[in-house]
């Protein structure tokens, strides 16, 4: 079997060229490679990439993920989310190749506070959302082999992220401001790649199970109590450091203006993702768990 992946250097992809390594040959690309074209903004490079490779799967892991930056590179953005993914669509049909896409719960409007499923209305509040769901779209039209999961939240051991950032600032501040009205799962890059070839080995076999899956972590949070828990287990990770932090506030969204409006409500029901694949996700605090330790 021959894997051809684009976002090789990202989050989510670094995880995925581990994953996905025992399925076959693996072609992992990002938009710095040479031989071939990883560039999602060189269209006609991606269709002379995968006609050339001619891959069983493609997996696209790449995208403008620059939430606020979006909202003044619409047509950057819209060209990666969504013109980019349609032609690896319409490629992978050419092929015969399964294509798999990650969207994000950025294509709801974030009202209410159950948890989204699939079928949903989508409402996105952004330039990055609409992007998102713009790809979601392409790709369905174009290519009826596919698995697009949605998620949200997303994290790694490497890069930079979240937890991080709450880290460097609990070590320098007494007091933190973080927000507590959007609720969500953080959920690790490493379950997105695990779960995504198990995915990939059961559609091979049963193309019927193809289709648009939400996949995050079990249970949810806050920003706010994210941080906490973050804070927290460093302590009982690595009693040394030193954390200077004695309150995380919780305050509104609207205490921190951004150029994209987020929304409240990132929940996503995972039912079906589970139901069709056998599985049982983690809850959010055992992965966030093994990061913090991992970056300690």
């Amino acid at each position: 079997m021959k894997v051809l992946l684009f976002g090789a250097g990202g989050q989510v992809g670094w995880e995925l060229q581990r994953s996905l390594a025992p399925l076959g040959e693996l072609i992992a690309l990002d938009r710095h490679s040479a031989s071939l074209c990883g560039d999602l903004g060189d269209l006609q490079g991606l269709m002379a990439t995968v006609q050339k490779v001619r891959p069983d799967v493609i997996v696209n892991a790449a995208a403008h993920t620059a939430v606020d930056k979006a909202e003044s590179e619409a047509a950057l953005a819209h060209t990666l989310n969504a013109l980019a993914p349609g032609v690896l669509a319409q490629e992978a049909a050419r092929v015969g190749a399964l294509l798999v896409h990650y969207s994000t719960d950025y294509v709801f409007d974030g009202s209410g506070t159950r948890p989204w499923r699939e079928d949903d209305a989508t409402g996105p509040l952004s330039v990055y959302g609409q992007t998102k769901l713009d790809g979601e779209r392409l790709i369905q039209a174009a290519c009826p082999n596919h698995l697009i999961f949605r998620t949200s939240w997303v994290y790694a051991a490497r890069g930079g992220n979240f937890a991080k950032t709450m880290l460097r600032l609990g070590q320098e501040r007494e007091r933190l401001s973080v927000i507590d009205d959007q609720f969500g799962a953080p959920t690790g890059a490493d379950l997105l790649a695990d779960v995504t070839v198990h995915a990939i080995r059961q559609v091979l076999h049963r193309p019927q199970d193809a289709g648009l899956y939400h996949l995050v972590a079990g249970g949810e949070t806050t920003w706010n109590g994210y941080a906490k828990y973050v804070l927290g287990q460093a302590k009982k990770a690595s009693p040394a450091i030193k954390i200077k932090a004695v309150e995380v506030a919780a305050v509104a969204t609207s205490a921190f203006p951004t150029p994209a409006r987020r929304p409240h409500n990132s929940r996503l029901d995972t039912s079906r993702l589970q139901a069709t694949f056998d599985l049982s996700l983690p809850n959010w605090q055992s992965g966030v768990a093994r990061m913090i330790t991992e970056i300690l």
